[in-house]
């Protein structure tokens, strides 16, 4: 652990509590102006531009969070619903404090790169973000995709995957960056995570290597694996026959199956 989650441990508390659910409300209510004679306009207001905002829209720094995404309203609603979802999940898990620097680092790599490459941007990736570090806390969750499929949470963490790839792949420079912002912002919260991984992975991997090969030394220099303490029988002569070892004897005592429910124990 290190001092900044130590930190956030301590002050778990400090920060904005239920931020996503705020996130969440003002997102509704663009959305219901949205519908209005003006609603297009209304929305413009509120993007991350650049240039409008060195001419003093300052709101825009902050507004930029509350763009609905495009789409029908059940799509919306469904969306609005997993960002509360998971952002008040991530809030649980992780305390206010670490959740708020999670989401307003997402917001400052954002705007610092739309500053420098003058890309107009909402909060589109940074929401879907949150689905990554979800995702990885909680891998084989199982929800009710559309309230009706049952789906582990990885599996739709691999969709998000695609979506971030589509737009890299089909957004024009500057927006194809704008998914790898977000990106690297779950980067810096997991990416000691994801070390780790795979340091036990490695670590596992030889251990789990250097056990077959004492195996195979073992049986190569006796002749079997598994050899029944009573009737001699061994896993060589029936490779079909299950050989446990008894907790109860002392040694280390082997049986087949026939005899491991049957026999006397060794004292």
């Amino acid at each position: 652990m290190n001092k900044f989650e130590r930190f956030c441990n301590r002050h778990g508390s400090w920060g904005i509590r239920n931020l996503m659910l705020y996130i969440v409300i003002g997102n509704i209510l663009v959305f219901l102006l949205a519908q209005t004679d003006r609603g297009a306009q209304i929305v413009y207001n509120l993007y991350f531009i650049p240039e409008l905002i060195k001419q003093g829209q300052v709101w825009r720094l902050l507004t930029f969070v509350f763009v609905p995404a495009s789409g029908s309203i059940f799509t919306f609603a469904l969306s609005m619903y997993f960002y509360y979802m998971i952002g008040s999940s991530l809030e649980r898990e992780w305390g206010t404090l670490k959740f708020n620097v999670f989401y307003f680092s997402g917001m400052l790599f954002t705007m610092i790169y739309s500053f420098l490459a003058g890309a107009i941007a909402d909060a589109t990736y940074l929401n879907l973000s949150m689905f990554f570090a979800f995702a990885t806390l909680y891998p084989d969750m199982q929800l009710l995709l559309f309230f009706v499929i049952p789906i582990k949470i990885k599996y739709l963490g691999y969709i998000n995957a695609l979506l971030f790839l589509l737009g890299i792949v089909f957004n024009r420079f500057p927006y194809n960056i704008l998914p790898l912002i977000a990106l690297a912002n779950y980067l810096l919260f997991f990416g000691g995570y994801f070390i780790g991984y795979f340091k036990r992975r490695r670590f596992e991997t030889q251990n789990t290597i250097e056990f077959k090969s004492k195996i195979r030394d073992l049986k190569k220099e006796r002749g079997y694996l598994h050899k029944c303490t009573i009737c001699g029988k061994t896993d060589t002569d029936y490779p079909d026959m299950e050989f446990r070892y008894c907790s109860q004897c002392k040694g280390y005592a082997c049986y087949c199956e026939e005899h491991i429910l049957n026999h006397k124990h060794i004292e």
